[in-house]
């Protein structure tokens, strides 16, 4: 197929059928399972999750691909030719008759809104995406370390997360500029009526990296410093210092401080 490649989508596919086969093996893909894909490209991996999934839902933007996607034959495949985060997701879930698992080789451009948009699903086993090398390392990332941020707490609040293996840059077409990695994430705390709040609490405390918990608490809560020191909870430490337990822990003291208010960022 002759194909102009569009920077805007982030297309850069794969076509290694080992490989294709080794992210349906990491994924755990069964003759049982509903499988989202977000990202078909040219139906590599499509195709490839059609032969192990009972059925498979597969999003696409870009419009030039859908004749080729539609000429794939797959009998248990359902095509969407839509922006899967624009997409409600409830929406989305509608072609689902229960839980299902999430497959992709994600554009880089929208890894980190794609994974919060998921999070918040209560039908989703997993998620198991191709994503950029340095990102699937701040996934996993520990506390301390510069890789350690936001998306590692909000992750490993609600997933068992691993980098199953790394895929050089060789391995796409067109070669990108970074490598790549695997990352199965293992759902373990659905998404409640808490979640929100908890992903609030965390953007909050690193605002500002360099700053404490204080004085990002402080400014982002709109509450005043004395008052938030007599929470019983050491405020002194930056944020990337805090295990996801700890945050945990903080946001379970706040809630009780806060009574019913939610965690909400002060505008700015």
């Amino acid at each position: 197929m002759n194909f102009n490649f569009k920077k805007k989508f982030g297309q850069n596919f794969i076509s290694d059928k080992n490989l294709l086969g080794a992210i349906c093996n990491d994924a755990d893909i069964t003759k049982n399972d509903e499988v989202l894909e977000i990202g078909a490209g040219m139906g590599a991996l499509t195709k490839q999750l059609c032969g192990s999934a009972k059925k498979v839902v597969a999003y696409e933007i870009d419009q030039e691909l859908k004749q080729h996607l539609q000429a794939l034959g797959c009998n248990n495949l359902t095509l969407h030719f839509e922006d899967a985060l624009k997409k409600p997701l409830e929406q989305i879930e509608n072609d689902f008759a229960g839980k299902y698992k999430l497959v992709a080789n994600l554009p880089y451009y929208i890894t980190t809104p794609l994974i919060f948009k998921f999070l918040q699903s209560q039908k989703i086993v997993s998620l198991t995406i191709m994503v950029q090398k340095e990102v699937g390392q701040r996934i996993v990332a520990k506390p301390g370390g510069k890789d350690y941020g936001a998306l590692s707490v909000c992750c490993q609040h609600f997933c068992n997360n691993k980098i199953m293996r790394i895929v050089p840059r060789n391995m796409f077409t067109p070669q990108p500029e970074v490598d790549s990695c695997i990352v199965k994430m293992q759902i373990e705390n659905e998404f409640n009526q808490n979640s929100q709040k908890f992903f609030n609490l965390v953007k909050i405390c690193f605002k500002s990296r360099r700053k404490t918990l204080l004085n990002n608490l402080s400014e982002g809560l709109g509450l005043d410093k004395s008052l938030l020191s007599q929470l019983g909870f050491n405020l002194s430490v930056r944020a990337e210092q805090l295990s996801c337990q700890q945050f945990e822990e903080l946001a379970k003291i706040l809630d009780c401080y806060l009574g019913q208010d939610e965690i909400v960022p002060m505008q700015q």
